[in-house]
């Protein structure tokens, strides 16, 4: 038996203690269209497919797959929006004995490119959008792909939308050759289905699945290595957290986070797949088409980043709507402001719960319970069932630092969701993972620094790499941001550090102001004036009308601070 004390605070009827079981991810799968198999899975732009629909066209995509030459070791891109291509095409690709390479459709050229070479891509899958294809069109020739597998949004349409798209939509689409180099993503499915099965791997936790591309502020991309263990262990836990307030195989979930990025294909799709529960596939975060399926489709769990939430409570159309399906909304990503929290549930009724993880873990780490009265403000939660949370000494890493606000240190997460490595980047692995005798589990320095309390609850601080060193002070740009939000001008902000000739670095504020707000930098200042200390007070402030955001949705200080670097080399020089 365990004695964490952070299980005190685990809703009834969950434990720490968790059986994961030694199986793939395509083998629940193959479990979940058995069982569910004329339950609805996903509901596309109105057009519905159930787990059968799915079974088929999986097994035709394995097979179709397998004539490429995909199997054990063979690496396939998807570079793809949330549309029924991808959940095929994920599902294909691990039944064919293949690995699943996932690609932002917001990679820029030099990152397409670099990722194809990187992670030995020469078979991919996209779309006929003039987002998506002339960018990957760009890549023959420069690259090692050979192969690229095209479909269309219209594949998956009901009548008669898929007979009018091409017509409505015809300046977002491009065309392309019927060439060597192409295939339809129709061609690839045009077969019997009849594909050869693999034996399944003696250790899960030894095959990788997925290689995940990590954002990061600096440096080239690194994929983390995720291997089926990793996964089901993520999917094992988001279903243990959940299922005493859900009801498998009746629920629907809405998916408007890209399923390229781990938080959707694991916590959102695949957690959906071992539950039985149906997704409303949105391929692009439109707002209006959202807040108008919250009352027409009535889905019962809205998975989010903080800015999805935002733009719920500000749209106009969702004041007065019944909301009241919604049972329970998750937020990740990126730290919650309260003020959305209680906004956004007074709106629907719904509980909205943070949670925290990273593309390394899977992505669980901790999760706040559904419950409104066990809530701490600030924290995100306590380590998921099978999951220890330490925090260790910056200096001397293998010290877990003890509870308490003044002890803090990197946040280290261990347990079976923890990712097998970076793909050929072994230096880079030793530096992150670590052994943990007591659970036999790998454990991850996650960078991000925090603490915890008595009670095991997690409090962030912020990210290693975005510290501030101020005249010999460690100045947390996240302690300033969520001071600089209880401003009412303020709707977004974002602090980085920046030179400073006294203090060698000093925070700046960006923020994006509410609609007809204003502020001045001598307010912000007095604002904050008892908030932080004198050494955190910024030196900066910086209104714009949009701040940089990552493909989730989630503020990006990337941009910003590559800016401030081009200004500061343009000064000196």
């Amino acid at each position: 038996m365990s004695t964490y004390v952070w299980e005190k605070s685990y809703p009834p009827g969950v434990r720490w203690e968790l059986e994961i079981p030694r199986k793939t991810i395509h083998q629940i799968f193959e479990e979940s269209c058995a069982q569910y198999a004329d339950r609805p899975f996903t509901d596309f732009l109105d057009k519905v497919m159930t787990f059968r629909d799915y079974k088929d066209a999986t097994d035709r995509a394995a097979a179709g797959f397998q004539k490429l030459g995909v199997g054990p070791g063979v690496n396939v891109g998807l570079y793809l929006p949330n549309t029924p291509h991808y959940i095929v095409a994920f599902f294909g690709i691990l039944k064919a004995g293949g690995r699943v390479v996932n690609y932002s459709p917001l990679d820029a050229a030099r990152e397409l490119e670099f990722k194809i070479g990187d992670s030995e891509t020469d078979i991919l899958v996209t779309l006929d959008v003039a987002a998506l294809y002339p960018k990957m069109a760009a890549m023959r020739g420069k690259t090692r792909l050979r192969k690229l597998i095209v479909g269309s949004i219209a594949d998956y349409l009901p009548f008669p939308k898929s007979w009018l798209y091409p017509i409505a939509k015809k300046k977002e689409i491009s065309a392309w050759p019927r060439d060597d180099w192409h295939m339809s993503f129709k061609d690839l499915l045009n077969n019997d289905g009849k594909y050869r099965t693999h034996p399944a791997p003696a250790d899960p936790w030894d095959e990788v699945a997925l290689l995940q591309y990590t954002g990061g502020t600096t440096g080239l991309p690194k994929a983390a290595m995720l291997t089926h263990g990793c996964v089901v262990s993520a999917m094992t836990q988001g279903q243990a957290w959940t299922t005493p307030y859900t009801n498998p195989g009746s629920e629907k979930v809405v998916c408007v986070l890209p399923l390229f990025h781990i938080y959707a294909l694991s916590g959102i799709m695949l957690g959906q797949v071992r539950n039985g529960n149906q997704l409303i596939l949105y391929p692009r975060p439109d707002i209006d088409m959202i807040v108008t399926d919250l009352v027409k489709k009535k889905p019962t769990f809205l998975p989010g980043v903080p800015t999805l939430y935002t733009a719920i409570n500000k749209h106009p159309k969702a004041q007065g709507l019944d909301l009241k399906a919604l049972k329970i909304c998750m937020s990740g990503g990126a730290p919650l402001p309260v003020e959305v929290q209680q906004a956004f549930e007074k709106l629907t009724g719904a509980i909205l719960i943070e949670g925290y993880g990273l593309t390394e873990t899977s992505p669980t780490g901790s999760i706040c319970p559904v419950d409104r009265n066990a809530r701490r403000p600030g924290s995100c939660g306590v380590p998921m069932p099978g999951t220890i949370i330490e925090i260790r000494d910056m200096e001397n890493r293998d010290r877990v630092l003890p509870p308490g606000k003044e002890h803090v240190g990197e946040v280290c997460i261990i347990g079976p969701q923890v990712m097998k490595g970076y793909w050929k980047k072994p230096d880079e692995t030793e530096l992150v993972l670590f052994s943990h005798p007591a659970s036999n589990w790998k454990g991850l320095r996650t960078g991000d620094m925090g603490y915890m309390d008595a009670d095991g609850w997690l409090y962030l601080v912020d990210r290693s790499k975005d510290l501030i060193l101020s005249s010999g002070y460690n100045v947390y740009p996240r302690m300033i941001e969520e001071a600089v939000y209880e401003h009412p001008a303020i709707d977004e902000c974002i602090v980085i550090g920046i030179p400073d000739p006294y203090r060698q670095e000093a925070p700046k504020v960006f923020v994006k102001l509410k609609p007809g707000a204003s502020i001045t930098f001598d307010e912000l200042k007095r604002h904050l004036d008892g908030k932080i200390g004198k050494h955190e007070m910024p030196v900066a402030l910086e209104i714009r009308a949009e701040l940089p955001k990552t493909p989730v949705g989630k503020l990006s200080k990337k941009e910003l601070k590559e800016e401030e670097r081009a200004k500061a080399k343009a000064k000196a020089a």
